[in-house]
């Protein structure tokens, strides 16, 4: 049973949730895809290293960078034990999700991959994770294919499984669609892949928030995400990769930090982490990303899953019952994403006429243009729920939609 009163008080944690639209609405936040609001926990968090403890880390001799080392490394084991990496080094810190998946391009990519070997993707892969790849298969000859989209808004496991028959060198899949909601089999598919000889990327960008996630379990190579989708600031990222396939790879980036000694004649790199981590890191972004997994951490999991599939229900309810509406999603698999569209209207106007009311949604392709292909528009309405998002949201957005669908009518 959804415990009310529980949702109420995390969503107090959230400042910036308590305010009033332009239109003197109250704000009802359903954009959490894009972006997740902050706790007071993460904001305290990256203004107590500000105020009491702003060093540059693993380079001071001196006790204030002492104690921001020490933070920012147990940043990192903070991370690695929630994603149950088998240790510490085998966690990267990046500017995101974007960072992370061009980093594994750049490095690995460059040098594993030849002429006519095969990457595969899918079409409901976020830029992020396709981009990259076209860029390393035009220097390096390597080709490109994406798993089909089912009716249903699933990946086609028997295409999949056609295309694993050519032995890719990798697959690089999203565990959960940022535009659908729909999570995918992602511990199946990458089984699947390694069995067929390739290398694994998962983009996690829209699973961590919402889905408990272990890399040994899924046994995946390597798993990205960014840390302003699970409550913690922008510009941090992280890519977890196994430790031998690290070892074997080449710096991306050089400079200070992923050096252990430098000269004209040469230059041997710093161990891992360091060796992928040039300059000076983001030190107030992992410190507020490591608070943001603690505070997750301290909540009721199984009862923010609850309230969140109940509130998904009824938005999804409503909208399918509408007939001039028609949905991207589906209600089976979905970590709380519904994309829409109004026949008829322009998303974006939709998404302008809900904003007067005080309702933040995502208008747009979501960075998703193969998919909208697929899909046959040129972008959709996206909703997305968050921990802190209350029956009385749903409540607020349902009015709202009555009100555009009156306007429009």
């Amino acid at each position: 049973m959804i415990n009310e009163q529980q949702i109420e008080r995390i969503a107090r944690d959230f400042a910036i949730l308590d305010q009033l639209a332009p239109s003197e609405a109250p704000l009802i936040y359903l954009d959490n895809a894009a972006t997740t609001q902050k706790p007071a926990v993460v904001i305290n968090a990256i203004s107590n290293y500000y105020r009491h403890y702003n060093a540059n880390v693993h380079r001071g001799a001196h006790f204030l960078s002492e104690k921001a080392t020490v933070a920012f490394e147990q940043a990192r084991n903070t991370i690695a034990q929630w994603l149950g990496a088998a240790a510490s080094e085998e966690i990267i810190w990046t500017k995101g999700t974007t960072e992370a998946i061009n980093l594994v391009a750049n490095s690995w990519g460059r040098c594993a991959l030849a002429p006519g070997d095969l990457i595969v993707l899918s079409e409901m892969e976020h830029h992020a994770n396709i981009v990259p790849w076209q860029l390393v298969a035009e220097a390096t000859g390597a080709r490109i294919a994406a798993i089909k989209l089912t009716a249903d808004f699933t990946l086609d496991q028997a295409h999949y499984r056609q295309l694993l028959e050519q032995k890719p060198k990798l697959v690089a899949l999203a565990h959960v669609s940022n535009t659908l909601g729909t999570i995918n089999p992602i511990k199946q598919m990458v089984a699947q892949a390694k069995a067929a000889g390739a290398v694994t990327l998962v983009d996690g960008a829209q699973a961590v928030s919402h889905l408990s996630v272990d890399v040994q379990q899924l046994d995946c190579d390597f798993y990205a995400f960014s840390g302003h989708k699970v409550f913690g600031p922008t510009g941090i990222g992280v890519l977890y990769g196994k430790k031998a396939l690290l070892d074997a790879m080449p710096p991306w980036q050089g400079g200070g930090e992923m050096i252990t000694q430098v000269s004209f004649a040469g230059t041997s790199f710093n161990r891992l982490p360091f060796k992928f981590e040039a300059g000076t890191p983001n030190i107030a972004g992992a410190i507020g990303l490591a608070a943001a997994v603690r505070y997750l951490q301290s909540l009721d999991t199984n009862a923010l899953e609850l309230n969140q599939k109940t509130q998904f229900n009824a938005i999804f309810d409503w909208l399918q019952q509408e007939s001039r509406i028609t949905l991207f999603s589906r209600r089976e698999d979905n970590v709380g994403i519904v994309s829409f569209a109004l026949n008829g209207e322009h998303h974006q106007d939709i998404g302008t006429l809900l904003d007067q009311q005080g309702v933040a949604v995502r208008t747009g392709h979501h960075c998703t243009m193969p998919l909208m292909n697929v899909l046959g528009v040129k972008g959709t309405v996206r909703a997305s729920l968050s921990i802190y998002n209350r029956a009385e949201d749903v409540a607020g957005f349902i009015r709202a939609m009555e009100k555009v669908l009156s306007i429009l009518d």
